[in-house]
C-alpha cells in the first residue's frame, strides 16, 4: 500500500502566505469574477489549486455550517492547530494555510452571480463552466504561476470539475473531484427517474440564494471587514430578475433531455490525470458519480479512492490531505515521489465498526464472485437457492413494505462493488416507484446504521420508476444497469414486468452470524426518528394515483427475482 499517512513537506522552509482579496478575473464576454488568491510571498512560479462555486468565498466554514464545523473539530482536533489557524477555512474547499507553505497558490472564485461576482446566477449552467475555463486560463498565465492548474473540492466544487475538464482548458493539469456527481440526471436530480427534491428544497435557499450577489439579507458577514459577503445590496426585484429558477427548471425536465445533458460532461473527453474520491456512505449524491467518473474518464492516468464517514470530514483528515498533495506534487510540480507507482484503486473496505484500507488494480474487482440471491416472496427470504415454485407478495405503495432476509452468514463475507437487482413487479395502477434498501443486521436483530455522507444511512439504496424501466444496452454492463430515461413507458395494471434496478455500489465485511435484508417499498426509507435529507416527496412528481396503488413482487422459476452480490473471496 503506497498511500501516505502524513503530509509530505518540501525540504525548504515553509513559504509565507500572502492573501489577495477580491482579485478580478476577466471573462470572455466582458464580465469580471472576484477571487481570493493565497500565494507564497517568496518570488517564484508555483502550481495553482483552484475551486469555483456559489457558496461564497468569504463565508467562513463555521458561519455557514456551524454544526458540521463543530463536528469536524471534534473528529479532527488539530484542524486549527499544527500550522493552521482555520481563519481561511471555507465549506468544501482546501485550507490555504495547509497548502501555501508547501509551495502552492490557492484560488477560490465566486461563480458569476454569487458572492462578490456580479452577473446572472445560473448554477451548473454552461455559462458557469465557460467562466471556470476562463478562470483556469487566467490562473495559468499569472506571473506567480508555473502554468499548471489543479482543481480540488467537494460536492458542487467536484461536479464542476468533471465538466470543465471535459472542455480541456490549456493550463489544466490535474483534477481531484472529491465526492461529486458526474451525471446531472442520474446522480442527483432524478434517482431511477424519481425526482429527488429533499436536498434541493433546502440547498437552493440556504446555500445558493443566501449567497447570491447583491443579497442584502444574507446572514453572512466577512470576518475581515464585517461587511456582507455578497457585495452591495440589490433590490428584491432585481435579485429575482438576476437569477434562474433552478428548482423549477429541474421539475420541468423529468426526462434526461438536452437540459440535463448540457449539465453532464462527456467524460471521455477528460484527458488530464484524475484522482476521484467517493464515499460508500453517499447513496443519492456522493457515490455513483465518482465511480462512473473514474470508469468513463478518457484520462490515461486515473485513480479511484473510496472512503467512509461524512462528506466533509475525510477531505480535511491528515492522511487524505497527504494523498491529495502527493497526487498534485507529482502532476503539478513534477516531483518523483512515487505517485506513478500508486495502484489505481484505493478502497476503504467498510466494517461494522470502521474500515480497513486496501489497494486494488481495477474496479469492479476482477476476482469478484457475482452471486445471485433469490427473492422468495412466499417466506420473505433471500438466499442462493433458486425458487422451485411460483410465489408473490404485495404491499400498499405509501404505507407498507416487503422484507427479504438472508440466513445468517456462515462465514465472514466481503461484498464490494455493484449490486444489480432483477425484480418482477406488477401494480394495480399504470406506474410504480420502487425504493430498494439493502440493510445489515447483527445476530440479535439490531440494524447496523452507518455514518453517511449526509445522514445516517443503511448499507446502500437504489430506486426505479417502472415507467423508466428502459435500459440503455450500449451503456449497461452485466453487473451495472444504465437506464435511458428518455421516454415514459407506462405499465398495464395487473401485468408483471421484469425491472432491472440499479442499487448503488457498496462495500462491507459481513461478520459471521449477521444477516442482509432487502427492503422493497413505494416511498422513501427513513430510520425511525431521523428525517432524511435525500428524499423524493414532490407531490407534483409522486402525488398522482399511479403511485398510490398496490405493488406485487413475484418469484419462481418463470419469474425469478434476484439480487446479485459482488462477493470478494478471502485472501489466500
Amino acid at each position: 500500500m503506497t498511500e501516505p499517512n502524513t503530509p509530505a513537506r518540501n525540504p525548504a522552509a515553509p513559504h509565507t502566505l500572502v492573501f489577495e482579496k477580491d482579485v478580478e478575473i476577466p471573462m470572455d464576454d466582458g464580465a469580471v469574477l472576484k477571487a481570493n488568491v493565497f500565494r507564497p510571498a517568496e518570488p517564484g512560479r508555483y502550481p495553482v489549486v483552484m475551486a469555483q462555486g456559489v457558496y461564497g468565498k468569504d463565508v467562513h466554514f463555521a458561519d455557514g455550517f456551524k454544526p458540521q464545523w463543530e463536528k469536524l473539530q471534534r473528529l479532527h482536533p488539530g484542524l486549527c492547530q499544527d500550522g493552521s489557524t482555520g481563519r481561511y477555512l471555507r465549506w468544501e474547499t482546501v485550507d490555504p494555510e495547509r497548502w501555501v507553505p508547501d509551495g502552492y497558490v490557492v484560488i477560490h472564485v465566486d461563480a458569476r452571480g454569487s458572492g462578490k461576482s456580479p452577473g446572472y446566477l445560473d448554477p451548473m449552467s454552461p455559462r458557469e463552466i465557460q467562466d471556470y475555463r476562463d478562470a483556469i486560463e487566467w490562473a495559468g498565465t499569472q506571473s506567480w504561476s508555473n502554468g499548471k492548474v489543479g482543481l480540488i473540492g467537494i460536492s458542487y466544487y467536484a461536479a464542476t470539475q468533471w465538466r470543465v475538464a471535459a472542455l480541456r482548458p490549456q493550463y489544466l493539469a490535474a483534477i481531484v473531484p472529491w465526492e461529486g456527481r458526474s451525471d446531472h440526471y442520474r446522480d442527483y436530480g432524478y434517482h431511477g427517474g424519481i425526482r429527488s427534491n429533499g436536498f434541493l428544497s433546502s440547498w437552493w435557499p440556504k446555500q445558493v440564494l443566501s449567497n447570491q450577489h447583491g443579497n442584502g439579507d444574507t446572514p453572512y458577514r466577512d470576518r475581515d471587514d464585517g461587511q456582507p459577503t455578497t457585495g452591495p445590496a440589490l433590490s428584491a426585484t432585481l435579485l429575482a430578475a438576476n437569477r434562474s429558477d433552478y428548482p423549477a427548471e429541474m421539475a420541468r425536465h423529468g426526462l434526461c433531455d438536452a437540459w440535463h445533458k448540457e449539465r453532464t460532461p462527456d467524460l471521455s473527453r477528460i484527458a488530464v490525470p484524475v484522482l476521484s474520491a467517493g464515499n460508500w456512505g453517499g447513496p443519492g449524491n456522493h457515490l455513483r458519480g465518482n465511480i462512473e467518473g473514474y470508469l468513463r474518464a478518457g484520462s490515461a492516468q486515473k485513480w479511484l479512492s473510496m472512503h467512509i464517514g461524512t462528506h466533509y470530514e475525510s477531505f480535511y483528515l491528515p492522511r487524505y490531505i497527504a494523498l491529495q498533495k502527493q497526487f498534485f506534487d507529482h502532476f503539478l510540480k513534477g516531483l518523483p515521489n512515487g505517485w506513478d507507482r500508486t495502484p489505481p484503486v484505493l478502497l476503504s473496505i467498510r466494517t461494522v465498526d470502521g474500515e480497513t484500507r486496501r489497494a486494488e488494480h481495477e474496479f469492479p474487482l476482477a476476482r469478484t464472485r457475482w452471486t445471485r440471491f433469490y427473492l422468495h416472496p412466499g417466506n420473505a427470504t433471500l438466499d442462493t437457492a433458486a425458487p422451485t415454485q411460483a410465489a408473490s407478495a404485495g404491499f400498499q405503495a405509501q404505507q407498507e413494505h416487503l422484507d427479504f432476509t438472508t440466513p445468517p452468514f456462515e462465514t465472514t463475507t466481503e461484498i464490494t462493488g455493484f449490486i444489480p437487482l432483477r425484480i418482477w413487479v406488477s401494480s394495480s395502477t399504470r406506474d410504480a416507484d420502487l425504493f430498494a434498501v439493502l440493510r445489515l443486521f447483527d445476530p440479535d436483530g439490531r440494524e447496523i446504521v452507518f455514518d453517511g455522507a449526509h445522514e445516517p444511512t443503511p448499507l446502500t439504496r437504489g430506486w426505479l420508476r417502472a415507467s423508466h424501466r428502459k435500459v440503455d444496452e450500449r451503456m449497461s454492463m452485466p453487473y451495472r444497469i444504465f437506464h435511458a430515461h428518455d421516454e415514459i413507458q407506462k405499465i398495464e395494471p395487473g401485468t408483471a414486468y421484469p425491472l432491472d434496478l440499479e442499487i448503488w455500489p457498496t462495500s462491507i465485511v459481513i461478520p459471521r452470524g449477521y444477516r442482509l435484508r432487502l427492503t422493497i417499498q413505494g416511498k422513501d426509507f427513513e430510520f425511525e426518528g431521523i428525517k432524511g435529507r435525500l428524499t423524493h416527496t414532490d407531490p407534483a412528481d409522486r402525488g398522482g394515483q399511479d403511485f398510490q396503488g398496490r405493488t406485487t413482487v413475484y418469484g419462481g422459476p418463470e419469474r425469478a427475482s434476484y439480487l446479485t452480490l459482488p462477493i470478494i473471496p478471502a485472501a489466500g
